[in-house]
């Protein structure tokens, strides 16, 4: 994300959260930190955002949250000007952990070619690592996964393949595509969304791989008993995630899975995202099984 994003963004940030009265997380810090990657050959940052009580009740263990951001954003999405005060300011949520990680371009998945395994790295190195290191609750109840855009659809599909660690997820305007188009374009870059894709399902991308990586292939055959999910999206969403957000949709529907799901007006932009941001958060307060109060 550019800085003339970033400042839009920040600014958006900010002027929501004038609107929120009760504090929560006012008390509350992050840090950003890294941690070496066997997987990948290299360190990954990270940062996590703590909840007022973290410091001072140390016998107490906390639900978490991975929140997995956007193409062109970092970990440091929630702790940019603006982000951590849109936690601090939300008067409906229990407390617990926010964790970000980098994934680059990566779509969280395993590369095409190989070469980068990220789903290898979250699962195998980071989720241990991180409840390990931090003191949170043990259980998939406890265990959430939110997502923007490219971490929407991370989150979707992490929360249906591994539907054993994780009790609640999450997406805004997630990079869903029911059929996958053909693509015979001459010059990637005058492609929307061959630029949105990368390089992670091939170059140009593979059919067949995006469509075994897909969240609605293992929608159509996986049934997460007891998952919460919640997702929404912008009705003129540029990429046209729209149109797959409601497929995903009646696909849940049709297999009788239960799901939250709306269709808002608005773009694939941070003022969409950072409007509707606030219903993930209490969504998974929700889930969590919290009160306001943070017990």
């Amino acid at each position: 994300m550019n800085k003339v994003r970033r400042f839009a963004f920040a600014a958006t940030l900010v002027f929501l959260c004038l609107s929120f009265a009760r504090p929560l997380f006012a008390a509350g810090r992050a840090e950003c930190l890294s941690m070496r990657s066997r997987i990948l050959r290299r360190a990954v940052a990270f940062c996590v955002l703590f909840p007022p009580s973290y410091d001072t009740e140390k016998a107490r263990r906390y639900p978490v949250l991975y929140f997995l951001h956007g193409l062109g954003d970092n970990e440091q999405m929630l702790v940019h000007p603006g982000g951590f005060s849109l936690l601090e300011d939300q008067g409906h949520l229990g407390e617990f952990l926010v964790v970000t990680p980098n994934a680059g371009t990566s779509f969280y998945i395993n590369s095409r070619d190989g070469r980068v395994r990220y789903e290898d790295f979250l699962i195998r190195e980071f989720l241990p690592f991180i409840e390990h290191r931090y003191r949170t609750q043990a259980g998939r109840k406890y265990r959430g996964i939110a997502g923007i855009s490219m971490g929407g659809y991370g989150a979707l599909r992490f929360a249906f393949r591994y539907p054993e660690l994780f009790g609640s997820v999450s997406a805004h305007s997630a990079a869903l595509i029911e059929h996958f188009p053909a693509i015979t374009i001459t010059h990637p870059e005058q492609s929307p969304l061959l630029r949105m894709l990368g390089t992670a399902f091939g170059s140009p991308p593979d059919r067949r791989f995006w469509e075994r990586n897909s969240p609605f292939a293992l929608a159509r055959t996986v049934r997460p008993t007891g998952l919460k999910i919640y997702f929404d999206c912008g009705s003129e969403d540029e990429y046209g995630f729209n149109a797959g957000a409601r497929a995903f949709h009646n696909l849940l529907v049709s297999r009788g899975i239960p799901h939250d799901f709306h269709l808002y007006p608005g773009g694939h932009n941070w003022l969409y995202f950072a409007e509707h941001l606030p219903a993930s958060l209490q969504f998974h307060s929700h889930s969590f099984g919290l009160s306001p109060s943070g017990k």
